[in-house]
């Protein structure tokens, strides 16, 4: 691990009802281990700063390794279902002491270590906001960098009202972050992209 990724903090949003799927994905097993737990050991070789925020901390704490962090996750006045990545998001930064934080989905099977160390070895010099991938002229928000710059605005957007991730994107300066392999960002989403990346 180098020192550039010490300065590297790692969220992991497992806030999803899943509900497309019909059961929780985060503990769906790919040869023997479950998604979210192999998000976690991807992200223990980039960095030893990682922090899993979801609404039901007590489902996973079991499964994660013993050094990553859970945060409780807390809906909102009125909120009964979940309210989406960017509050997560959000609600998960004041845990965040470093200059940078690489945001993923805990639902990215075909991720690999290669590829973010690749990300944090590749981070602009110059002052972004955030470095994230794009794929079919939208941002992929969900496997991105975003630097403790762009926090006071996130935090700006959400007091009036917003709540997408590509509306937030398109007011701050990003760069894209070039991966040659898009596939290693699939969503597992459905039974179906579960029998795909479980062949």
């Amino acid at each position: 691990m180098s020192a550039m990724n010490n300065q590297i903090s790692i969220i992991i949003l497992a806030g999803g009802e899943s509900s497309r799927m019909g059961e929780d994905k985060a503990l769906l097993k790919i040869k023997g281990v479950s998604i979210l737990e192999k998000i976690c050991l991807l992200a223990k070789e980039v960095t030893s700063n990682i922090y899993i925020i979801t609404f039901w901390p007590e489902r996973y704490q079991s499964i994660i390794p013993s050094d990553c962090q859970l945060i409780p996750e807390v809906r909102r006045p009125l909120e009964k279902g979940s309210h989406g990545p960017l509050i997560g998001f959000a609600q998960a930064l004041s845990y965040i002491q470093t200059e940078w934080v690489l945001l993923l989905a805990c639902d990215l099977p075909k991720l690999t270590s290669g590829i973010l160390q690749q990300g944090c070895q590749s981070l602009p010099n110059q002052q972004i906001m955030a470095y994230i991938p794009r794929n079919n002229n939208r941002w992929e928000p969900l496997c991105g960098f975003y630097h403790h710059s762009s926090f006071s605005s996130l935090r700006h957007y959400i007091e009036a009202g917003g709540t997408s991730f590509q509306g937030w994107l398109n007011s701050l300066t990003v760069q894209e972050w070039v991966i040659n392999n898009p596939s290693v960002l699939f969503n597992c989403n459905t039974p179906e992209d579960f029998q795909n990346c479980s062949c």
